[in-house]
């Protein structure tokens, strides 16, 4: 835990100032980070500020407890720039897979259907709400920030492709095998403030009509290479190509 992150509601106190821990985030203080009363520790508000929060008191009976002092004075790093668009993968690869695009950092993940995704991934407990809200938090902790990405389901690709895409901003690459054309050809050179659409598709690919309508809706093809790569490792991988890509232009404009 690099950051320890709350909900605006549970600032208490006249100045609502105070945070009072209980569960695995107290524990957390007391077993792992061993801190005292007078220590303090990183601490941000999610969607908020990030600062210091001081231990103020702790208790060990009926449960361990964790008050802080909360003093919020600086805000989160800057917005990611890449909203994901994913074929549903299978469930346990999922829950690594929000948690590490969210470590990685993206805005917006949209969870979508393709023609070799199985119906049954839709059922997954993976997909609750808290579940997802609790790998999205394990995420920003590991990062140290407080922007909590927006996660989206679509059940049925031609809509999601053709009236939701038009929606959203940025601009569209679609990794998919076979494609000659590599990442640092297609990325845009205006700068690090270009928004990005990255389209990432099943192990075995998007089929011809779901490509087809990517490229209508202006996306650019891309390929990692030869090899096949599991979903995970490919979103891990292009993130940080993407990450790198943006600092080096950056640099160079």
């Amino acid at each position: 835990m690099n950051i320890l992150l709350f909900e605006q509601h549970e600032l208490d106190g006249p100045n609502k100032d105070r945070l009072i821990l209980t569960g695995h985030r107290a524990r957390h203080i007391h077993t792992i980070l061993k801190l005292k009363p007078s220590d303090s520790l990183q601490i941000g508000m999610i969607n908020g500020k990030m600062g210091q929060g001081t231990i103020i008191r702790m208790a060990e009976q009926d449960g361990q407890s964790v008050e802080l002092k909360v003093e919020l004075d600086s805000p989160p790093p800057p917005a990611p720039t890449v909203e994901l668009i994913l074929a549903l993968p299978r469930p346990i690869m999922l829950q690594r897979i929000l948690k590490q695009a969210t470590v990685m950092g993206v805005n917006r993940i949209h969870l979508i259907r393709s023609a070799r995704v199985e119906k049954s991934f839709f059922q997954t407990p993976v997909l609750e709400p808290g579940k997802i809200k609790n790998l999205l938090l394990e995420g920003l902790t590991q990062a140290v920030d407080t922007r909590l990405p927006e996660v989206l389901i679509h059940r049925r690709f031609k809509p999601f492709v053709q009236d939701v895409v038009p929606t959203l901003t940025g601009l569209g690459l679609l990794a998919h095998p076979g494609v000659t054309t590599g990442l640092s050809e297609v990325y845009p050179k205006s700068g690090e403030k270009e928004k990005i659409l990255l389209a990432i598709g099943p192990e075995g690919g998007w089929n011809d009509f779901e490509v087809e309508n990517f490229l209508a809706q202006g996306f650019a093809g891309f390929s990692m290479g030869n090899r096949i790569l599991h979903v995970d490792t490919a979103v891990v991988a292009l993130l940080a190509q993407l990450e790198i890509l943006r600092v080096t232009h950056s640099r160079s404009a």
